[in-house]
């Protein structure tokens, strides 16, 4: 846990880990480190740091869910934008939330899943004739 420990970054990704033990060990060391509460599992070899949340008792991941979603894609390599709804509301063109959370991908197709807690990211492709 010290390696991740020391790391700036909320989300931690597999891919990041390779160098240090086997794919066996580093699948027990993840697993161990979820089952005690120091990471969650966000997605397919993507894990999200926690920190102790005083208000439910227990762990919870250390940022927000838009944070944490972003920084994933950022370290996967995949350009996000905010959708028009966002954008509206960011500027003050709307009053109303966005409620969920919908990635546009332009024309490229996207099924990896990210989640964080009971949240989940949508995505939003352009169709080819638009």
């Amino acid at each position: 846990m010290g390696y991740i420990q020391r790391q700036t970054s909320v989300v931690i990704l597999r891919s990041e880990l390779v160098g240090l033990a086997s794919p066996s060990q580093l699948s027990r060391v993840l697993a161990k480190l979820v089952e005690a509460g120091k990471l969650v599992r966000i997605g397919h070899g993507v894990y999200a740091k926690t920190r102790f949340n005083k208000f439910l008792k227990r762990p919870a991941p250390a940022g927000t869910f838009e944070s944490i979603a972003a920084e994933a894609f950022r370290k996967l390599g995949i350009d996000v934008e905010p959708r028009n709804l966002a954008t509206n509301y960011n500027v003050g063109l709307s009053t109303q939330v966005p409620m969920l959370a919908v990635v546009p991908t332009g024309r490229r197709r996207i099924s990896r899943k990210i989640q964080v807690g009971g949240r989940s990211v949508f995505y939003e492709r352009k169709r080819s004739g638009t």
